[in-house]
């Protein structure tokens, strides 16, 4: 059972009290932060500046790329934003994959499978010496150490969660907040661990997380999950959530980095399916060739995949072949519009108080 366990830690450096940047946004809505291109330090400001909460996502980038990054928001903004972390995960045995790999190779370009701890110890020294109010992180938890170190800064840590499980984890090392992942969300399953013996067990939805969640502690959640427009915002605020996270519903608006294939199927009818065949962990992508070829012998190796099939993605961009490109997004993504992201914010907004007002009307 998971602990119910309250905070309220003061360290002061970046001017808010920890456990209190969710309760101190005008706008509960938070920007998911998306690796790879679709988050900018434009669209993390745009969120922030209409009331939100805008994220950075810092997977894939070098640590010099991140602090660059921080700097500019700090001069499109003078408010709160977060950075985001990827978890290192373990090594893949080269023999689990190197069949995956020899099919592909015979069609596609391919790069070499590495193993990687995406830069962690280094991005979290640099958030130590530049501190922002939040750091998240995606795949895993921060040791109950490293947790503290951000806390001595003034930093809160949101971590996100798949389950009930993950969550006592996070809870354990002293997290803030939880950010509550559902089956419903686009791009890769933020599980600590991605272990095949449980791809046959339906994965929670989001509303079912969050019911979890909220019974077994009083840690503020943050929802993420097929969030795109405001009715969802006010169901997921009903549900006990204190902010709704919203990343698909972003991808096409200008402020986004999202690549011009990726942008040009966002908002397609075409479904969504779970997938590691671009990366090696599970992910949620809208349907396309690639996916349905070579869903089914695709290995559990992140980041070993990632790295073998970034050339064949990269051709795929340039060429504009959407078969040949990791299309993450939710389940709700053919909601999503087509508009600046301050606008978006706002409009989500109003939505949801007025869902939440004809939902409470007699």
């Amino acid at each position: 059972m998971l602990q119910t366990v309250s905070r309220g830690l003061d360290t002061g450096s970046p001017g808010h009290t920890l456990g209190m940047v969710i309760e101190s946004l005008r706008v509960p809505v938070v920007a998911a932060p998306m690796a790879g291109g679709p988050s900018t330090p434009e669209l993390v400001a745009a969120v922030s500046a209409a009331g939100g909460f805008g994220q950075l996502a810092a997977g894939y980038l070098g640590t010099e790329a991140v602090a660059a990054q921080i700097a500019a928001i700090r001069t499109l903004t003078p408010g709160p934003f977060g950075v985001n972390l990827f978890a290192p995960g373990p090594v893949a045995d080269p023999a689990s994959y190197a069949g995956y790999l020899a099919e592909l190779g015979i069609e596609f370009p391919l790069g070499t499978p590495k193993h990687d701890t995406d830069g962690w110890a280094d991005k979290l020294d640099l958030l130590v010496e530049e501190p922002v109010a939040v750091v998240s992180t995606t795949f895993g938890c921060p040791t109950a150490v490293e947790v503290d170190r951000l806390h001595a800064v003034g930093s809160e840590v949101w971590v996100t969660v798949t389950s009930p499980a993950e969550a006592t984890i996070a809870l354990d090392a002293g997290a803030d907040a939880l950010i509550a992942q559902g089956a419903e969300a686009g791009g890769h399953r933020a599980c600590f661990l991605d272990d095949p013996a449980d791809d046959p067990i339906d994965p929670l939805g989001l509303l079912a997380l969050l019911q979890l969640l909220t019974a077994a502690t009083d840690r503020p959640i943050v929802a993420a999950g097929g969030i795109a427009t405001g009715a969802a915002v006010a169901a997921v605020l009903a549900a006990g959530a204190r902010a709704a996270q919203v990343g698909t519903a972003l991808l096409r608006c200008p402020e986004a980095g999202t690549n011009a294939v990726h942008r040009g199927a966002i908002g397609s009818p075409e479904p969504t399916m779970l997938t590691r065949a671009f990366t090696g962990r599970r992910a949620r992508g809208i349907r396309n060739g690639f996916l349905t070829d070579h869903t089914a012998g695709a290995p559990a190796a992140y980041p070993e995949i990632h790295y073998a099939t970034s050339p064949l993605r990269a051709e795929g961009r340039a060429a504009g072949n959407p078969d040949q490109v990791n299309l993450w997004a939710g389940q709700a993504h053919s909601l999503s519009p087509e508009q600046p992201a301050g606008e978006l914010v706002t409009a989500l907004w109003s939505d949801a108080k007025s869902s939440l007002r004809r939902a409470l009307s007699d």
